[in-house]
């Protein structure tokens, strides 16, 4: 056996083999790499972009919370109003009740005032008959003297 034509053959077989490579072989595997550089690259690119619209969210999240809570601020506002409103309505209300009940209690003790003026001016004439009576030692007759008693229930 030849050592010279043992290399030869091997270096030859070498040759073969690295040309069939590069021919068949190393575009399938460069392919390949290509395509999973292209997807790392994407997933890179995905996880950028999903951590900027993260921030993105996190940023309209904080928006939407701020406006909430401008809401709530409102409604509360609107809430206080509200109840002050109703509570001068309240306050008016009982100031009417109070003004009319007021008026009322005016209007009977003026009733009040008048009858009892009248019931006095009654008695005030039947003592004023009573005592022309006595000093007339005679009875006067209220029937017959109705317009003499009147003129005088007016003058008292």
């Amino acid at each position: 056996m030849n050592l010279n034509l043992t290399l030869i053959a091997q270096g030859i077989a070498f040759a073969i083999f690295i040309l069939i490579s590069v021919k068949f072989v190393w575009p399938i595997f460069s392919r390949k790499m290509d395509e999973r550089q292209k997807t790392i690259a994407d997933g890179l690119a995905a996880g950028e972009r999903g951590k900027q619209e993260l921030e993105a969210a996190g940023k309209r999240a904080g928006e939407e919370l701020a406006k909430a809570r401008g809401r709530v601020g409102e409604i509360i506002s609107s809430a206080e109003k509200r109840d002050a409103q109703m509570l001068e309505e309240a306050k008016a209300a009982a100031r009417a009740e109070a003004d009319r009940i007021l008026a009322a209690a005016k209007a009977d003790i003026d009733q009040q005032v008048a009858r009892a003026k009248e019931a006095l001016r009654e008695q005030v004439a039947a003592l004023a008959v009573a005592g022309a009576a006595k000093i007339l030692r005679r009875e006067v007759d209220a029937k017959t003297h109705a317009q003499l008693l009147a003129q005088l229930k007016r003058e008292i």
